[in-house]
Protein backbone atom coordinates (compact mmCIF):
# COMPACT_ATOMS: atom_id res chain seq x y z
CA UNK A 1 0.00 0.00 0.00
CA UNK A 2 1.31 3.58 -0.28
CA UNK A 3 0.68 4.65 3.04
CA UNK A 4 1.65 1.71 5.46
CA UNK A 5 1.39 3.88 8.37
CA UNK A 6 -2.41 5.72 7.60
CA UNK A 7 -4.49 3.69 9.42
CA UNK A 8 -2.12 4.67 12.23
CA UNK A 9 -2.10 8.65 11.59
CA UNK A 10 -5.97 9.24 10.11
CA UNK A 11 -8.85 8.87 11.87
CA UNK A 12 -12.10 7.18 9.76
CA UNK A 13 -14.30 10.89 8.91
CA UNK A 14 -17.16 10.98 6.13
CA UNK A 15 -18.74 14.45 4.40
CA UNK A 16 -21.00 16.58 6.81
CA UNK A 17 -24.36 16.23 6.09
CA UNK A 18 -27.36 19.39 6.09
CA UNK A 19 -28.74 19.17 9.58
CA UNK A 20 -31.97 17.08 9.74
CA UNK A 21 -34.02 20.81 10.41
CA UNK A 22 -32.99 22.13 7.36
CA UNK A 23 -32.82 18.58 4.89
CA UNK A 24 -36.01 17.78 5.68
CA UNK A 25 -37.48 20.67 4.03
CA UNK A 26 -36.94 19.03 0.71
CA UNK A 27 -36.14 15.52 -1.12
CA UNK A 28 -32.52 16.25 -2.26
CA UNK A 29 -29.44 14.33 -0.88
CA UNK A 30 -28.02 15.64 1.60
CA UNK A 31 -23.98 15.43 2.06
CA UNK A 32 -21.82 18.52 1.60
CA UNK A 33 -18.56 17.76 -0.61
CA UNK A 34 -15.82 16.22 0.40
CA UNK A 35 -12.52 17.43 0.22
CA UNK A 36 -10.38 15.62 -2.23
CA UNK A 37 -7.40 15.76 0.55
CA UNK A 38 -9.94 14.10 2.88
CA UNK A 39 -10.34 11.59 0.43
CA UNK A 40 -7.21 10.73 -0.33
CA UNK A 41 -6.66 10.48 3.47
CA UNK A 42 -9.27 7.80 4.15
CA UNK A 43 -7.93 5.93 1.08
CA UNK A 44 -4.95 5.66 2.75
CA UNK A 45 -6.15 4.33 6.09
CA UNK A 46 -6.36 0.68 3.97
CA UNK A 47 -4.37 -1.68 5.44
CA UNK A 48 -1.91 -3.76 4.12
CA UNK A 49 -3.49 -6.51 5.41
CA UNK A 50 -2.28 -9.56 3.22
CA UNK A 51 -5.66 -10.83 3.19
CA UNK A 52 -8.61 -8.91 2.02
CA UNK A 53 -11.42 -9.71 3.82
CA UNK A 54 -13.22 -6.78 2.41
CA UNK A 55 -13.30 -8.34 -0.49
CA UNK A 56 -14.56 -11.51 0.69
CA UNK A 57 -17.39 -9.54 2.55
CA UNK A 58 -18.37 -7.80 -0.74
CA UNK A 59 -21.09 -9.99 -2.90
CA UNK A 60 -19.53 -8.58 -6.28
CA UNK A 61 -15.68 -9.19 -4.93
CA UNK A 62 -14.57 -5.89 -5.58
CA UNK A 63 -10.87 -5.19 -5.22
CA UNK A 64 -11.01 -3.06 -2.71
CA UNK A 65 -7.31 -2.54 -1.63
CA UNK A 66 -6.25 -2.01 -4.69
CA UNK A 67 -8.64 1.32 -5.87
CA UNK A 68 -8.29 2.93 -2.31
CA UNK A 69 -4.47 2.64 -2.83
CA UNK A 70 -4.71 3.98 -6.29
CA UNK A 71 -6.97 7.04 -5.14
CA UNK A 72 -4.00 7.60 -2.27
CA UNK A 73 -1.51 7.36 -5.26
CA UNK A 74 -4.07 10.40 -6.88
CA UNK A 75 -4.62 7.61 -9.79
CA UNK A 76 -8.30 8.22 -10.34
CA UNK A 77 -8.31 6.88 -13.81
CA UNK A 78 -7.02 3.84 -12.79
CA UNK A 79 -9.30 3.69 -10.03
CA UNK A 80 -12.61 3.80 -11.80
CA UNK A 81 -10.78 1.47 -14.20
CA UNK A 82 -10.21 -1.34 -11.62
CA UNK A 83 -14.21 -0.35 -9.92
CA UNK A 84 -15.98 -1.16 -13.00
CA UNK A 85 -13.69 -3.95 -13.23
CA UNK A 86 -16.40 -5.94 -11.33
CA UNK A 87 -19.38 -3.44 -10.31
CA UNK A 88 -21.20 -1.70 -12.83
CA UNK A 89 -22.73 0.54 -11.02
CA UNK A 90 -20.99 1.80 -7.98
CA UNK A 91 -22.88 5.21 -8.17
CA UNK A 92 -25.68 2.85 -7.01
CA UNK A 93 -23.94 1.08 -4.23
CA UNK A 94 -21.66 3.88 -2.84
CA UNK A 95 -25.09 5.28 -2.20
CA UNK A 96 -27.24 2.49 -0.78
CA UNK A 97 -25.14 -0.72 -0.13
CA UNK A 98 -24.95 -0.75 3.76
CA UNK A 99 -21.35 -1.84 3.12
CA UNK A 100 -20.41 -5.25 4.47
CA UNK A 101 -17.39 -4.99 3.04
CA UNK A 102 -16.98 -2.62 5.85
CA UNK A 103 -17.79 -4.73 8.66
CA UNK A 104 -15.30 -7.28 7.15
CA UNK A 105 -12.55 -4.96 7.05
CA UNK A 106 -9.55 -5.86 9.08
CA UNK A 107 -9.27 -2.52 10.59
CA UNK A 108 -12.54 -2.96 11.81
CA UNK A 109 -11.45 -5.66 14.40
CA UNK A 110 -10.56 -2.72 16.70
CA UNK A 111 -10.80 0.35 14.95
CA UNK A 112 -13.51 2.40 12.73
CA UNK A 113 -13.48 0.40 9.40
CA UNK A 114 -11.86 2.14 6.11
CA UNK A 115 -14.77 4.18 4.27
CA UNK A 116 -14.86 2.10 1.78
CA UNK A 117 -18.10 3.14 0.99
CA UNK A 118 -17.97 6.83 0.14
CA UNK A 119 -14.51 6.08 -1.38
CA UNK A 120 -16.13 3.87 -4.08
CA UNK A 121 -18.37 6.72 -4.58
CA UNK A 122 -16.31 9.82 -4.67
CA UNK A 123 -14.45 7.53 -7.78
CA UNK A 124 -17.42 7.36 -9.83
CA UNK A 125 -18.48 11.00 -9.47
CA UNK A 126 -14.84 12.10 -10.17
CA UNK A 127 -14.66 9.69 -12.90
CA UNK A 128 -18.24 11.14 -14.27
CA UNK A 129 -16.68 14.53 -14.25
CA UNK A 130 -14.17 14.21 -15.80
CA UNK A 131 -15.46 12.45 -18.67
CA UNK A 132 -14.00 8.91 -18.41
CA UNK A 133 -17.37 6.89 -18.07
CA UNK A 134 -17.64 6.71 -21.68
CA UNK A 135 -20.02 3.76 -23.64
CA UNK A 136 -18.70 0.47 -24.19
CA UNK A 137 -19.97 -0.91 -27.18
CA UNK A 138 -19.10 -4.65 -27.77
CA UNK A 139 -16.43 -5.06 -30.74
CA UNK A 140 -18.71 -7.63 -32.97
CA UNK A 141 -22.37 -8.55 -32.55
CA UNK A 142 -23.73 -12.25 -32.28
CA UNK A 143 -27.18 -12.80 -34.03
CA UNK A 144 -28.48 -13.69 -30.41
CA UNK A 145 -31.78 -11.42 -28.92
CA UNK A 146 -32.36 -11.51 -25.24
CA UNK A 147 -35.32 -10.34 -23.34
CA UNK A 148 -34.16 -8.99 -19.43
CA UNK A 149 -37.56 -8.79 -17.52
CA UNK A 150 -37.02 -6.18 -14.80
CA UNK A 151 -34.99 -3.02 -14.92
CA UNK A 152 -33.72 -2.42 -10.94
CA UNK A 153 -30.36 -3.35 -10.54
CA UNK A 154 -30.40 -6.94 -11.42
CA UNK A 155 -31.70 -6.36 -14.73
CA UNK A 156 -29.49 -3.40 -15.44
CA UNK A 157 -26.45 -5.44 -14.69
CA UNK A 158 -27.50 -8.61 -16.54
CA UNK A 159 -28.26 -6.40 -19.35
CA UNK A 160 -24.90 -4.53 -19.64
CA UNK A 161 -22.67 -7.66 -19.00
CA UNK A 162 -25.04 -9.44 -21.91
CA UNK A 163 -24.79 -6.35 -24.30
CA UNK A 164 -20.92 -6.57 -24.02
CA UNK A 165 -21.09 -9.58 -24.81
CA UNK A 166 -22.20 -8.76 -28.37
CA UNK A 167 -25.93 -9.96 -28.04
CA UNK A 168 -28.88 -8.08 -28.80
CA UNK A 169 -30.43 -6.94 -25.43
CA UNK A 170 -34.24 -5.76 -24.49
CA UNK A 171 -35.05 -4.51 -21.18
CA UNK A 172 -38.52 -4.57 -20.39
CA UNK A 173 -39.93 -2.42 -17.48
CA UNK A 174 -43.89 -2.31 -16.66
CA UNK A 175 -43.30 0.96 -14.63
CA UNK A 176 -42.80 4.45 -16.57
CA UNK A 177 -39.53 5.13 -16.10
CA UNK A 178 -36.33 2.88 -15.66
CA UNK A 179 -34.62 1.57 -12.42
CA UNK A 180 -37.82 -0.67 -10.51
CA UNK A 181 -36.97 0.02 -6.52
CA UNK A 182 -33.97 2.21 -7.34
CA UNK A 183 -36.54 4.69 -8.69
CA UNK A 184 -39.67 3.95 -7.28
CA UNK A 185 -38.50 2.57 -3.75
CA UNK A 186 -35.58 4.61 -2.91
CA UNK A 187 -36.42 7.87 -1.71
CA UNK A 188 -34.87 10.75 -3.36
CA UNK A 189 -32.86 11.86 -0.03
CA UNK A 190 -30.62 8.45 -0.26
CA UNK A 191 -30.28 8.82 -4.01
CA UNK A 192 -31.28 11.48 -6.61
CA UNK A 193 -33.00 9.81 -10.19
CA UNK A 194 -30.58 11.80 -11.95
CA UNK A 195 -28.45 9.67 -11.02
CA UNK A 196 -30.20 6.36 -12.83
CA UNK A 197 -31.20 8.82 -15.79
CA UNK A 198 -27.34 9.51 -16.31
CA UNK A 199 -27.03 5.76 -16.11
CA UNK A 200 -29.39 4.60 -18.19
CA UNK A 201 -28.59 7.16 -20.90
CA UNK A 202 -25.03 5.86 -21.22
CA UNK A 203 -26.57 2.15 -21.67
CA UNK A 204 -28.90 3.34 -24.58
CA UNK A 205 -25.94 5.11 -25.95
CA UNK A 206 -24.26 1.41 -26.07
CA UNK A 207 -26.92 -0.44 -27.99
CA UNK A 208 -29.44 -1.84 -24.88
CA UNK A 209 -33.13 -1.42 -26.30
CA UNK A 210 -35.27 -0.38 -23.37
CA UNK A 211 -39.13 -0.87 -23.36
CA UNK A 212 -40.74 1.04 -20.23
CA UNK A 213 -44.58 0.84 -19.71
CA UNK A 214 -44.42 -2.67 -20.80
CA UNK A 215 -46.44 -4.64 -18.69
CA UNK A 216 -46.03 -8.04 -20.14
CA UNK A 217 -49.47 -10.02 -20.35
CA UNK A 218 -51.28 -6.98 -20.22
CA UNK A 219 -50.27 -4.46 -22.89
CA UNK A 220 -47.82 -6.58 -23.95
CA UNK A 221 -48.44 -9.59 -25.54
CA UNK A 222 -46.45 -13.03 -23.77
CA UNK A 223 -46.02 -13.97 -27.50
CA UNK A 224 -43.63 -11.20 -28.07
CA UNK A 225 -41.39 -13.10 -25.82
CA UNK A 226 -40.90 -15.79 -28.24
CA UNK A 227 -38.45 -14.29 -30.85
CA UNK A 228 -36.10 -13.98 -27.68
CA UNK A 229 -33.14 -17.06 -27.75
CA UNK A 230 -33.24 -16.67 -24.11
CA UNK A 231 -35.17 -14.72 -21.17
CA UNK A 232 -33.45 -13.42 -17.89
CA UNK A 233 -36.37 -12.99 -15.07
CA UNK A 234 -35.03 -9.98 -12.80
CA UNK A 235 -38.83 -9.12 -11.68
CA UNK A 236 -37.70 -8.63 -8.09
CA UNK A 237 -39.47 -9.77 -4.47
CA UNK A 238 -42.62 -6.83 -4.49
CA UNK A 239 -45.06 -8.69 -3.01
CA UNK A 240 -45.27 -7.07 0.28
CA UNK A 241 -45.71 -8.67 3.86
CA UNK A 242 -49.08 -8.13 5.15
CA UNK A 243 -49.61 -7.97 8.93
CA UNK A 244 -53.38 -9.77 8.87
CA UNK A 245 -55.01 -8.66 12.34
CA UNK A 246 -58.19 -6.90 13.31
CA UNK A 247 -58.75 -3.62 12.24
CA UNK A 248 -56.25 -4.27 9.35
CA UNK A 249 -58.98 -3.13 6.66
CA UNK A 250 -59.72 0.58 7.92
CA UNK A 251 -58.72 2.76 6.05
CA UNK A 252 -54.89 4.46 6.45
CA UNK A 253 -53.16 1.18 7.11
CA UNK A 254 -50.85 0.66 4.21
CA UNK A 255 -48.00 -1.34 2.34
CA UNK A 256 -44.76 1.03 2.94
CA UNK A 257 -43.94 0.78 -1.12
CA UNK A 258 -47.52 2.22 -2.17
CA UNK A 259 -46.83 5.17 -0.02
CA UNK A 260 -42.59 5.47 -1.10
CA UNK A 261 -43.48 4.93 -4.42
CA UNK A 262 -46.19 7.43 -4.64
CA UNK A 263 -44.11 9.93 -2.68
CA UNK A 264 -40.82 9.34 -5.64
CA UNK A 265 -43.53 9.92 -8.61
CA UNK A 266 -44.59 13.33 -6.90
CA UNK A 267 -40.37 14.62 -6.19
CA UNK A 268 -40.11 13.13 -10.33
CA UNK A 269 -43.18 15.58 -11.43
CA UNK A 270 -44.93 12.17 -12.64
CA UNK A 271 -48.76 12.30 -12.17
CA UNK A 272 -50.33 10.70 -9.24
CA UNK A 273 -53.93 10.60 -8.09
CA UNK A 274 -54.89 12.80 -5.34
CA UNK A 275 -54.62 10.65 -2.03
CA UNK A 276 -54.58 11.91 1.14
CA UNK A 277 -54.38 9.10 2.98
CA UNK A 278 -50.74 8.47 1.79
CA UNK A 279 -49.99 12.15 2.77
CA UNK A 280 -48.24 11.60 6.40
CA UNK A 281 -49.09 15.97 6.84
CA UNK A 282 -50.18 16.52 10.44
CA UNK A 283 -50.59 12.93 11.03
CA UNK A 284 -49.49 10.52 14.13
CA UNK A 285 -47.23 8.09 12.01
CA UNK A 286 -46.65 5.06 12.76
CA UNK A 287 -44.20 2.82 10.71
CA UNK A 288 -44.17 -1.11 11.26
CA UNK A 289 -40.76 -2.74 10.56
CA UNK A 290 -37.00 -1.66 11.41
CA UNK A 291 -35.41 -2.14 8.38
CA UNK A 292 -33.96 0.26 5.71
CA UNK A 293 -37.86 0.57 4.41
CA UNK A 294 -39.11 1.59 7.16
CA UNK A 295 -36.62 3.62 7.88
CA UNK A 296 -37.13 5.70 4.63
CA UNK A 297 -40.71 5.41 5.04
CA UNK A 298 -39.97 7.57 8.31
CA UNK A 299 -37.17 10.06 6.48
CA UNK A 300 -40.45 10.32 4.28
CA UNK A 301 -42.65 10.92 6.71
CA UNK A 302 -40.91 13.73 8.37
CA UNK A 303 -40.53 15.72 5.01
CA UNK A 304 -44.32 15.44 4.36
CA UNK A 305 -44.79 17.23 7.66
CA UNK A 306 -45.79 14.22 10.31
CA UNK A 307 -46.89 15.16 13.75
CA UNK A 308 -44.59 12.18 15.01
CA UNK A 309 -43.10 9.44 13.98
CA UNK A 310 -43.09 6.27 16.23
CA UNK A 311 -41.17 2.87 14.67
CA UNK A 312 -42.25 -0.24 16.09
CA UNK A 313 -39.39 -3.26 15.72
CA UNK A 314 -40.48 -6.73 16.68
CA UNK A 315 -37.24 -7.87 17.39
CA UNK A 316 -35.18 -6.97 20.48
CA UNK A 317 -32.92 -4.18 20.64
CA UNK A 318 -29.67 -5.03 19.35
CA UNK A 319 -26.66 -4.28 21.44
CA UNK A 320 -24.51 -1.36 19.74
CA UNK A 321 -21.22 -3.60 19.88
CA UNK A 322 -20.60 -6.48 17.48
CA UNK A 323 -22.61 -9.39 18.99
CA UNK A 324 -20.22 -12.51 20.61
CA UNK A 325 -21.96 -14.75 18.50
CA UNK A 326 -21.15 -12.97 15.54
CA UNK A 327 -17.49 -12.41 15.10
CA UNK A 328 -15.44 -10.45 12.76
CA UNK A 329 -15.53 -10.46 9.78
CA UNK A 330 -19.21 -11.75 9.63
CA UNK A 331 -22.22 -9.42 9.34
CA UNK A 332 -23.12 -8.02 12.76
CA UNK A 333 -27.07 -7.77 13.50
CA UNK A 334 -26.37 -4.51 16.03
CA UNK A 335 -28.08 -1.28 16.31
CA UNK A 336 -27.64 1.12 13.48
CA UNK A 337 -28.61 4.01 12.94
CA UNK A 338 -29.59 5.75 10.33
CA UNK A 339 -29.44 9.26 8.93
CA UNK A 340 -33.63 9.39 8.83
CA UNK A 341 -33.75 8.20 12.59
CA UNK A 342 -31.84 11.31 13.21
CA UNK A 343 -34.16 13.45 11.58
CA UNK A 344 -36.73 12.53 14.58
CA UNK A 345 -38.48 9.33 15.77
CA UNK A 346 -39.35 7.13 18.71
CA UNK A 347 -37.90 3.36 18.36
CA UNK A 348 -39.83 0.37 20.34
CA UNK A 349 -38.23 -2.63 20.47
CA UNK A 350 -39.52 -6.33 21.64
CA UNK A 351 -43.24 -4.78 20.79
CA UNK A 352 -46.21 -6.44 18.74
CA UNK A 353 -49.24 -5.08 17.02
CA UNK A 354 -52.57 -7.15 17.92
CA UNK A 355 -55.45 -5.04 16.66
CA UNK A 356 -56.17 -1.81 14.70
CA UNK A 357 -58.57 0.41 15.70
CA UNK A 358 -60.33 2.96 13.90
CA UNK A 359 -63.59 5.82 13.51
CA UNK A 360 -66.15 5.84 10.64
CA UNK A 361 -63.80 3.37 8.89
CA UNK A 362 -60.26 5.18 9.59
CA UNK A 363 -57.68 4.01 11.81
CA UNK A 364 -57.36 6.31 14.68
CA UNK A 365 -55.32 3.99 17.07
CA UNK A 366 -53.31 0.59 17.54
CA UNK A 367 -52.61 -1.67 20.26
CA UNK A 368 -49.79 -3.44 21.77
CA UNK A 369 -48.25 -5.55 24.22
CA UNK A 370 -44.49 -6.19 24.81
CA UNK A 371 -43.29 -9.31 23.67
CA UNK A 372 -40.34 -11.92 24.62
CA UNK A 373 -38.81 -14.19 23.33
CA UNK A 374 -38.60 -17.99 24.82
CA UNK A 375 -36.20 -20.77 23.64
CA UNK A 376 -37.66 -23.65 21.89
CA UNK A 377 -36.70 -26.98 23.76
CA UNK A 378 -36.68 -28.81 20.68
CA UNK A 379 -34.29 -26.49 19.58
CA UNK A 380 -36.45 -24.68 16.75
CA UNK A 381 -37.07 -21.00 16.46
CA UNK A 382 -37.65 -18.99 19.50
CA UNK A 383 -41.22 -18.97 20.34
CA UNK A 384 -42.94 -15.25 20.97
CA UNK A 385 -44.62 -15.08 24.73
CA UNK A 386 -46.35 -11.59 25.27
CA UNK A 387 -44.77 -10.30 28.45
CA UNK A 388 -48.64 -9.99 30.56
CA UNK A 389 -49.76 -6.32 31.33
CA UNK A 390 -48.12 -4.37 28.94
CA UNK A 391 -51.16 -3.95 26.77
CA UNK A 392 -50.63 -0.03 25.50
CA UNK A 393 -53.04 2.07 23.00
CA UNK A 394 -50.99 4.37 20.82
CA UNK A 395 -52.54 7.25 18.28
CA UNK A 396 -52.67 6.15 14.62
CA UNK A 397 -53.57 8.32 11.77
CA UNK A 398 -51.08 6.58 9.34
CA UNK A 399 -49.56 2.99 9.74
CA UNK A 400 -47.21 2.52 7.10
CA UNK A 401 -46.54 -1.50 7.09
CA UNK A 402 -42.85 -2.07 6.75
CA UNK A 403 -41.97 -5.83 7.04
CA UNK A 404 -40.41 -6.80 4.17
CA UNK A 405 -41.25 -9.31 0.97
CA UNK A 406 -42.67 -12.75 0.56
CA UNK A 407 -40.93 -12.87 -3.37
CA UNK A 408 -41.94 -11.86 -6.31
CA UNK A 409 -45.54 -11.49 -7.53
CA UNK A 410 -47.60 -14.65 -8.20
CA UNK A 411 -49.38 -14.97 -11.50
CA UNK A 412 -48.70 -12.91 -14.67
CA UNK A 413 -45.17 -14.09 -16.30
CA UNK A 414 -44.24 -16.74 -13.78
CA UNK A 415 -47.85 -18.53 -14.31
CA UNK A 416 -47.70 -18.23 -18.16
CA UNK A 417 -43.92 -19.44 -18.47
CA UNK A 418 -44.67 -22.11 -16.30
CA UNK A 419 -41.59 -21.09 -13.54
CA UNK A 420 -40.92 -23.26 -10.66
CA UNK A 421 -41.22 -21.87 -7.20
CA UNK A 422 -39.12 -23.05 -4.42
CA UNK A 423 -40.25 -23.62 -1.09
CA UNK A 424 -40.42 -19.90 0.00
CA UNK A 425 -42.11 -19.02 -2.86
CA UNK A 426 -38.62 -17.79 -4.99
CA UNK A 427 -38.45 -18.75 -8.61
CA UNK A 428 -35.98 -21.83 -8.47
CA UNK A 429 -33.13 -21.86 -10.58
CA UNK A 430 -29.83 -24.32 -10.27
CA UNK A 431 -26.52 -23.01 -9.75
CA UNK A 432 -26.37 -21.68 -13.42
CA UNK A 433 -29.43 -19.49 -12.63
CA UNK A 434 -31.30 -21.40 -15.00
CA UNK A 435 -34.75 -22.08 -14.37
CA UNK A 436 -36.68 -25.40 -15.15
CA UNK A 437 -38.17 -23.48 -18.83
CA UNK A 438 -35.62 -23.91 -21.29
CA UNK A 439 -33.88 -20.71 -22.09
CA UNK A 440 -35.56 -19.07 -18.98
CA UNK A 441 -32.91 -18.00 -16.41
CA UNK A 442 -33.73 -15.89 -13.58
CA UNK A 443 -31.36 -13.18 -10.99
CA UNK A 444 -31.80 -10.92 -8.09
CA UNK A 445 -34.25 -10.80 -5.57
CA UNK A 446 -36.99 -12.74 -7.51
CA UNK A 447 -34.96 -15.70 -7.08
CA UNK A 448 -33.29 -15.33 -3.73
CA UNK A 449 -35.37 -13.77 -2.06
CA UNK A 450 -35.50 -9.79 -0.47
CA UNK A 451 -31.47 -8.60 -0.53
CA UNK A 452 -28.85 -5.78 -0.84
CA UNK A 453 -28.64 -3.92 -4.14
CA UNK A 454 -24.78 -5.22 -4.37
CA UNK A 455 -26.41 -8.90 -4.22
CA UNK A 456 -28.57 -7.69 -7.11
CA UNK A 457 -25.75 -6.79 -9.65
CA UNK A 458 -23.76 -9.91 -8.35
CA UNK A 459 -26.52 -12.00 -9.09
CA UNK A 460 -27.14 -10.01 -12.85
CA UNK A 461 -23.61 -10.27 -13.43
CA UNK A 462 -23.18 -14.40 -13.06
CA UNK A 463 -26.76 -14.69 -14.90
CA UNK A 464 -25.35 -13.02 -17.60
CA UNK A 465 -22.02 -14.68 -17.35
CA UNK A 466 -24.56 -18.08 -17.37
CA UNK A 467 -26.78 -17.08 -20.20
CA UNK A 468 -23.38 -16.23 -22.34
CA UNK A 469 -22.26 -19.63 -21.93
CA UNK A 470 -25.11 -21.54 -22.54
CA UNK A 471 -26.09 -19.25 -25.92
CA UNK A 472 -22.17 -19.52 -27.17
CA UNK A 473 -21.38 -22.44 -25.84
CA UNK A 474 -17.91 -20.25 -24.06
CA UNK A 475 -17.97 -16.97 -22.78
CA UNK A 476 -15.26 -14.05 -21.65
CA UNK A 477 -17.50 -12.57 -19.57
CA UNK A 478 -16.17 -12.26 -16.32
CA UNK A 479 -17.50 -14.52 -12.78
CA UNK A 480 -16.86 -12.96 -9.72
CA UNK A 481 -14.21 -10.81 -8.44
CA UNK A 482 -12.38 -11.97 -11.03
CA UNK A 483 -13.15 -8.29 -12.88
CA UNK A 484 -12.89 -7.53 -16.57
CA UNK A 485 -11.66 -4.14 -16.89
CA UNK A 486 -13.60 -1.93 -19.39
CA UNK A 487 -13.08 -1.89 -23.20
CA UNK A 488 -13.56 1.81 -24.00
Amino acid sequence: MGKITGFKEFTRELPKKRPPNERTRDFKEFYFPFPEDKIRNQAARCMDCGVPTCTAGCPLGNIIPDWNDLVYRNLWKDAIDRLHATNNFPEFTGRLCPAPCEEACVLSINEPAVTIEEIEKQIIERAFNEGWVLPIRPEKRTDKKIAVIGSGPAGLAAAQQLNRAGHFVTVYERDEKIGGLLRYGIPDFKMEKWVIDRRTDLMQSEGITFKTGADLGKNVDFEELKQYDAIVLCIGATAGRDLPVEGRDLEGIELAMRFLARQNRIVGGEPVEENEVLNANGKHVIVIGGGDTGSDCIGTSNRQGALSVTNFELLPKPPKGRPENQPWPYWPMRLRTSSSHDEGVHREWSINTKKFVGENGKVKKLVTTQIEFAPDPNGGRPKIKEVPGTEKEWPADLVLLALGFTGPEPGGLIEHLGVELDDRGNIKTNDDYATNVPHVYAAGDGRRGQSLIVWAISEGREAARAVDLHLMGKTELPTKGRGDLPRA
